[in-house]
């Protein structure tokens, strides 16, 4: 079972909640991650989420996402997620917007309100995308990619355009990131399962 870990609106753990049962019309404020994975050439990947998934079905958005579970670090929650999701092994990577938060809502009422600090991963080889996460993906040149974005030829998710708005103030080629260590809050394990009560989350 996998778990999301719920916060305070300072981001301190206070509780857990089965990830499968926490997204509804009351989302609480939860951690999660945002990735921008890049090829050699500076290609961005672009994925469409599965049509199973509960929140933003078949929309386009940024290369993977996910949830840190009790006891590991925002870091080894990415590196999982890409090598789980897409059968990917970054050879660098680094967070690029530490402090994104956001709160959407689905046209049936669903909430997604997250805590999501922004990593930016770069590869040498093409995703395995396990098909249960990832619908289709595409490698992209990254000005293309924003500017499909920006005259709205391509509908995206909504943390992903948000998302977006912080990157526009960093180089315009990703290969220039600045790629930084997470925040001191981010480096240590979250939430040790003994030390965090579980909650029921959402319907």
């Amino acid at each position: 079972m996998e778990h999301v870990i719920l916060v305070d609106d300072a981001g301190t753990p206070v509780g857990t909640a089965d990830k499968s049962a926490v997204h509804g019309r009351d989302t609480p404020l939860h951690l999660a991650f945002s990735c921008y994975v890049f090829d050699s050439r500076g290609q961005f990947l672009c994925t469409r989420r599965a049509s199973g998934k509960r929140t933003w079905p078949g929309i386009w958005t940024n290369s993977c996402c996910g949830h840190p579970q009790p006891g590991e670090t925002m870091e080894g929650a990415m590196l999982r997620r890409l090598a789980d999701e897409l059968g990917l092994t970054p050879s660098r990577w680094g967070m690029v917007l530490p402090d994104f938060r956001y709160r959407a809502v689905m046209d049936n009422g669903i909430v997604e309100y997250e805590i999501c600090p922004v990593f930016a991963a770069f590869v040498d080889t093409d995703p395995v995308p396990d098909p249960a996460e990832v619908g289709d993906h595409a490698w992209i040149d990254w000005r293309g990619f924003r500017a499909l974005v920006d005259t709205g030829a391509l509908d995206i998710s909504p943390w992903c355009r948000l998302q977006l708005d912080g990157l526009a103030h960093l180089p315009a080629q990703p290969r220039d990131w600045p790629l930084s260590e997470p925040p001191a809050r981010w480096r240590e394990p979250l939430a040790p399962p003994a030390a965090v009560p579980t909650a029921s989350g959402g319907a």
